[in-house]
């Protein structure tokens, strides 16, 4: 007879547990998910014949390298929106971003998109975003800076900084990435510029 109850207690608490947990995931938020997008250059496509570009590695802080969208609502701090994700690690998103907005300011030919056979002559571009700083109130502030390196030897033919900024039009994570979008636009103009010129 004990026995019977004590099988009796144990489904129904088993039973209980499901319920709680099956109840917990029906009102759990759902995931959003953003990405970057192309943004048009802002000065006329490069022109004159320059050596071919590859972009070798991009480095962004090792906190933002995530799925996760993370913010920072005041110095020294992070929040991090569980349901608010990149569709990839950010340092994925903003390679690819950066590679297309490139694409449409080199001319044609001259840039050599990651992880592809290079002809030679071709120059490395490594590009690291130092900080990027997030808040609702002030925008988006990109810190970043770039180095093209020509090869056999190395060396480094520039290197480059810029601080960008752009204001955020909403508060959520979609108003966020279309902001870094234009941010990341208005850095490759200014790395298409700066090679260009080399």
């Amino acid at each position: 007879m004990k026995c019977r109850d004590g099988r009796r207690a144990t489904t129904a608490l088993t039973a209980l547990a499901v319920a709680i947990l099956l109840h917990g995931c029906a009102h759990s938020p759902a995931t959003h998910y953003v990405t970057l997008s192309s943004v048009p250059a802002r000065a006329p496509l490069a022109a004159a014949p320059i050596a071919p570009v590859q972009l070798t590695a991009l480095h962004i802080p090792a906190e933002l390298d995530r799925p996760e969208v993370v913010t920072e609502p005041a110095p020294n701090q992070l929040a991090i929106a569980e349901d608010e994700r990149w569709g990839a690690p950010l340092a994925q998103v903003m390679r690819l971003a950066l590679v297309r907005d490139l694409m449409t300011r080199l001319p044609d030919g001259t840039f050599v998109p990651p992880d592809l056979p290079a002809p030679a002559g071709t120059r490395a571009l490594v590009v690291t975003v130092i900080d990027v700083e997030s808040r609702e109130t002030e925008g988006i502030t990109l810190h970043a800076a770039w180095t093209l390196v020509a090869r056999h030897p190395d060396h480094v033919v520039l290197i480059e900084h810029a601080a960008l900024q752009a204001p955020i039009a909403g508060t959520d994570s979609a108003a966020q990435a279309a902001a870094l979008s234009e941010i990341l636009g208005e850095l490759a103009d200014r790395m298409a510029a700066s090679i260009s010129a080399r």
